[in-house]
């Protein structure tokens, strides 16, 4: 993306923003199932129409952020350096989602409400699960193509397993006894901090 926006990019990026927004406070505010996407919309000053022309769903808004994170990784993997090993492309993609965080405000204060929604609501439960399984394949997929002689398939599954689930699981079970959005984020990294150092002992070179 230009550092530059024209004025009508701009503008659509406020309007999604808006939308955002306007839907995790009625969400938070009423409750997931009983927010209806006219009620986002109004409360966003847009019709229904442009809600629709922004998102297919009310799912989709809350899973908005997920494919630019899972893309920002797989570009880190993609540009293995000479010398890179696994674990440290590995490491690069997945701080890459907590550097994203740290600088961007509305995101870091999405999460806390995010997360609460996909581990209360039924519906967003299923999606998250089923978006972090075909995440995690991606990634495993792009890091054995990136140094197939160093880890087969099934071990490149694993190291994304391992890192990415202890992360997202350290981060829910913060939340569960009560943590903060920042600490929520903490937790997440002393996970994938742990987990990493544990695949660098493992696949350490002779």
């Amino acid at each position: 993306m230009s550092e530059v926006l024209g004025l009508r990019e701009r503008k659509k990026l406020r309007t999604r923003h808006a939308l955002i927004a306007a839907a995790i406070e009625l969400f938070v505010e009423k409750g997931y199932e009983q927010t209806t996407v006219s009620e986002i919309a109004a409360a966003a000053d847009v019709s229904t129409r442009t809600f629709f022309s922004y998102f297919a769903s009310k799912e989709d808004v809350v899973f908005h952020n997920s494919r630019d994170g899972i893309d920002r990784a797989l570009r880190v993997i993609a540009e293995r350096g000479p010398g890179d090993r696994a674990v440290d492309l590995l490491s690069r993609a997945i701080t890459s989602g907590f550097a994203a965080l740290a600088v961007d405000d509305q995101l870091a204060r999405e999460i806390a409400p995010i997360n609460h929604l996909i581990l209360t609501v039924p519906s967003l439960r299923a999606r998250g699960l089923l978006l972090l399984f075909d995440s995690q394949q991606e990634l495993a997929e792009a890091l054995h193509r990136a140094c197939p002689d160093e880890l087969n398939l099934a071990e490149a599954s694993a190291a994304v397993g391992a890192v990415i689930g202890g992360a997202k699981l350290a981060a829910f079970v913060s939340m569960r006894h009560g943590a903060s959005p920042e600490e929520m984020l903490e937790a997440g990294r002393q996970a994938t901090e742990f987990t990493l150092a544990g695949l660098r002992a493992t696949f350490t070179p002779p």
